[in-house]
């Protein structure tokens, strides 16, 4: 039997919807819904926590899926879908804007809902999808005919993973989308089981509900989707929000306190603390600032992350010492965050070469530095291999970034464009940033969820 606490039953107390709150919500779905079957060219479908009953109160967000034939155009689908979209948003006096993910979709608000009305294709089968979002339906239809009884059980997990900081399937978040939250509440059989089976998850663990995995996976975490035995629900966690997760569990399971259902302050951090801090660690910090790609953050997130690793690696080949490193985006700007431990270095540095008895090596090595201005060599040293002493090109990490070397890194194109038109380098200090000084507090107070609980 699956038995709750005094304190989730607390928690739920907040988080479920009210009735009041449920009609709002419902009579607009239903709205659109009508708008949206009265076209006469698409069926409509709310899709998502809203129809799986499985949202938290607060939520504003209703996703309406516009469902077209199959043997549609992918031209026509979304040419189709953005007319009525539009109409749509229109009609009902929403403010609206066109995004993009897979193919283009309007973005509105309704009544004072963020609403979201989708083309995909009405596909029979989860298998024969034409495009990523096809497959939501079929996710909206597994749960609402499988998680009766449990919705509660998911509203707790959902708060749970919020409150952990481990919500949310973005690629800046790398955490637990909530369709996996529903699959993992629907697999253990609820939120007290789950959270005492994930205590002893390891790297790797796999769970296939529907008992039809179709390849096997590398990832931290497997969690087959029982409407399609191709995927991976769990691709998106990252093998440090699985770990901080299995110690939320491991927390809870300890001492199960509100307090792990409650969201957490921002971690931001004023100018002093950040001249504080910055003082007292002693190193060498160093950020770049540029304007937001315009593109969709499925695609500006990866190369975010592709160019400061890129950068940080360039920083390493030229001898500089990194300790950490991260990236944020915000909606104008991007801020790239790199605290060295080493950030100078003497005007000399050793080139190793060939061993000697690499004959042919050895000698284009030692030819080529026999007439260049080194501070010494060619010589072989005492791994009898040929190395010169030479005058380093980049004495400091500042003289590196702003350098057109910064741009040899390897960096995603439409980041590297940005950067090319306008990159701010800072140092030290001068990397305090308003706009990103929750993203400055974290990045200087590192801490696990977890752990932050048990220190207060």
């Amino acid at each position: 039997m699956n038995t709750r606490t005094e304190t989730e039953e607390a928690v739920l107390s907040s988080v479920r919807p009210q009735r009041d709150e449920i009609d709002d919500i419902c009579a607009v779905a239903e709205m659109l819904l009508k708008a949206v079957n009265e076209s006469g060219t698409a069926k409509g479908m709310v899709v998502g926590s809203v129809a799986r009953n499985t949202w938290i109160s607060g939520d504003r967000d209703i996703d309406v899926f516009m469902l077209y034939p199959p043997d549609m155009s992918r031209e026509a689908l979304e040419e189709e879908g953005i007319i009525l979209g539009r109409s749509i948003a229109s009609r009902f006096g929403g403010q609206f804007v066109e995004k993009y993910a897979e193919h283009p979709y309007v973005n509105a608000t309704v009544s004072g809902f963020d609403v979201d009305l989708v083309p995909c294709y009405a596909v029979t089968d989860a298998a024969c999808i034409q495009s990523a979002v096809d497959r939501t339906p079929f996710h909206t239809r597994y749960i609402q005919s499988h998680i009766g009884g449990l919705e509660d059980d998911v509203l707790l997990m959902k708060q749970f993973s919020k409150a952990g900081g481990v919500y949310g399937s973005d690629l800046m978040t790398e955490g637990f989308a909530g369709y996996l939250c529903e699959l993992l509440v629907l697999t253990y059989g609820g939120f007290g089981p789950l959270i005492k089976a994930c205590r002893s998850w390891q790297t790797g663990q796999t769970i296939d509900i529907a008992g039809h995995q179709g390849k096997q996976f590398d990832d931290p975490l497997v969690v087959i989707d029982p409407v399609d035995p191709n995927r991976n629900v769990a691709a998106s966690v990252s093998r440090a929000k699985m770990g901080e997760f299995i110690e939320l569990c491991r927390g809870y399971c300890k001492s199960p306190a509100r307090d792990y259902f409650l969201l957490p302050a921002a971690r931001g951090i004023t100018r002093s603390d950040f001249e504080r801090m910055l003082s007292e660690r002693g190193t060498g910090l160093y950020g770049i600032s540029f304007a937001t790609p315009h593109q969709i953050p499925d695609i500006v997130v990866p190369q975010l992350r592709r160019t400061t690793a890129g950068i940080a690696s360039l920083l390493e080949r030229n001898g500089f010492v990194i300790n950490r490193y991260d990236a944020a985006m915000g909606d104008e700007r991007c801020y790239l965050l790199f605290e060295m431990l080493v950030d100078r270095l003497p005007p000399l540095y050793t080139h190793t070469g060939p061993p000697v008895d690499n004959a042919a090596n050895a000698g284009k090595f030692r030819d080529k530095y026999l007439h260049q201005d080194v501070f010494s060599g060619p010589f072989i040293n005492e791994d009898g291999r040929y190395a010169v002493e030479m005058q380093r090109k980049r004495v400091n990490v500042s003289a590196l970034l702003r350098s057109d070397d910064l741009f040899s890194a390897r960096m995603g194109k439409h980041v590297m464009k940005s950067m090319k038109n306008d990159c701010e380098i800072r140092t030290g200090a001068d990397c305090w940033d308003e706009e990103f000084k929750d993203f400055l507090g974290t990045f200087f107070n590192k801490i696990s969820s977890a752990v932050a609980l048990k220190r207060q």
